[in-house]
């Protein structure tokens, strides 16, 4: 009898090693998880920053080539108000 409660002992200490083991490895498991979901994030919110400055240099851009376009068709209007002017004046 002494033999039977031996072998129990030790085999719930096998079964206690393999809990264990398997607790520590879905531990680890989830920690590496963990950090390729942080590394994943990190890249994806370091490519948004780099897709919002490229968005705002286009926008900025843009406005400025539309700021360029207005005030080249303000000076041609212009001249062309002033070539007017000149053609009525020598007419009369």
């Amino acid at each position: 009898m002494a033999k039977l409660q031996a072998l129990t002992s030790e085999e719930a200490r096998r079964k206690a090693d393999e809990r264990f083991r398997r607790v520590r490895q879905r531990e680890s498991d989830a920690q590496t998880a963990h950090e390729e979901l942080a590394k994943t994030q990190k890249a994806e919110a370091a490519k948004t920053e780099r897709l919002r400055s490229l968005r705002l240099a286009k926008e900025a851009a843009d406005a400025e080539t539309a700021r360029r376009d207005a005030e080249d068709k303000a000076r041609a209007a212009d001249e062309a108000r002033q070539r007017k002017a000149l053609r009525t004046k020598e007419s009369a």
